[in-house]
């Protein structure tokens, strides 16, 4: 479907004439040379053709600010109605990237990968599951960043978790940093449902908010903080007399965990292999959504940019005929 976003724009159409006839009729000055009347020599098809020819040097003219105002007006082509989701709530991922994220105590297709690259495939599919969730993306190591502010685009963020890099907010972890930029991301953006989902390997060791003091903040505003604490429990690492098992998740502050999801009514989980992350997140989905209004849209494309090169090629071959006559 096509239509004009802005059709009042058509009544600047007379521009052109009420200006021909406000501005002063500009005075011909007498020929300096008199010489005889000629009237008698003006035959009926001279008179025609002068006519004529004064009609046609307005055509270019007319045709560029018809072709302008239409552009003016903006035309768009309408695509058929999309109807968006009834349901669905506002998802922060706050995801650590700090230095320990690079530990490789976990399996991805039987090769040992680390707790990052673990990360990025299994939010790939939660990510594309999300559909009528507004989703928004914070990363955080030493300080907290904001990658993707709420949006529907789950595309968009999901190309932000798969470029984020170990080490780039710092090598610390501000896990109370990070819960008070999604929580003010999502003040900002006040919904019925508000969800944060944090994922974390390590305990608070930066940052200027300490973590339950931001989940009491978050509490205030309704918002509920499901954490997860991703780490496996035993690791084979290379010693002087062959391997000896340590524990790779020896700093992950489990009670601290478990008290920031405590404190807004949500839950703690603990993530020791891909497979316990991924049922993680199925269970993460099964959040009761929020009922929206049924909302439509059109798609719109922009069509203002072909009547305006109309009237730009038109002004210029009006211009190059002028600076013809005039040499």
């Amino acid at each position: 479907m096509f239509e004009f976003q802005f059709p009042w724009a058509f009544a600047l159409l007379v521009l052109p004439l009420i200006a021909r006839y406000l501005l002063p009729a500009r005075v011909q000055e007498d020929a300096a040379l008199k010489v005889p009347d000629l009237s008698q020599w003006n035959s009926v098809s001279g008179t025609a053709s002068d006519d004529s020819a004064r009609g046609r040097q307005w055509l270019l003219p007319a045709i560029a600010w018809l072709a302008l105002v239409c552009a003016l007006a903006r035309p768009v082509w309408l695509g058929e109605p999309i109807r968006l989701p009834a349901e669905g709530r506002d998802l922060m991922l706050a995801v650590d990237i700090s230095g320990s994220m690079d530990t490789a105590d976990m399996e991805l297709n039987d090769r040992p990968v680390n707790r990052l690259e673990i990360v990025k495939h299994v939010l790939n599919d939660f990510i594309s599951q999300r559909e009528g969730d507004r989703l928004g993306l914070i990363l955080f190591g030493s300080n907290a960043y904001l990658q993707a502010p709420l949006t529907f685009d789950r595309e968009t963020v999901r190309t932000f978790m798969n470029e984020a890099a170990l080490g780039l907010a710092g090598k610390q972890t501000a896990i109370g940093d990070a819960i008070t930029l999604a929580a003010k991301r999502m003040r900002e953006n006040p919904s019925d449902s508000q969800v944060i989902v944090l994922l974390t390997d390590g305990e608070n060791t930066a940052g200027k908010v300490e973590p339950v003091r931001a989940a009491e903040l978050a509490s205030e505003l309704g918002i509920k903080i499901y954490t997860i604490g991703l780490g496996a429990e035993s690791m084979q690492v290379p010693s002087f007399f062959g391997s000896r098992t340590i524990n790779p998740s020896r700093e992950l502050n489990e009670g601290e965990l478990q008290s920031i999801a405590d404190l807004t009514s949500a839950r703690f989980f603990r993530a020791r292999n891909t497979e316990e992350l991924s049922q993680i997140y199925d269970l993460i989905d099964e959040l009761e959504p929020t009922e929206r209004e049924n909302k439509t849209y059109r798609p719109e494309s922009g069509l203002f940019q072909w009547p305006l090169l109309v009237a730009l090629l038109l002004g210029w071959a009006q211009l190059m005929l002028v600076r013809r006559g005039l040499s």
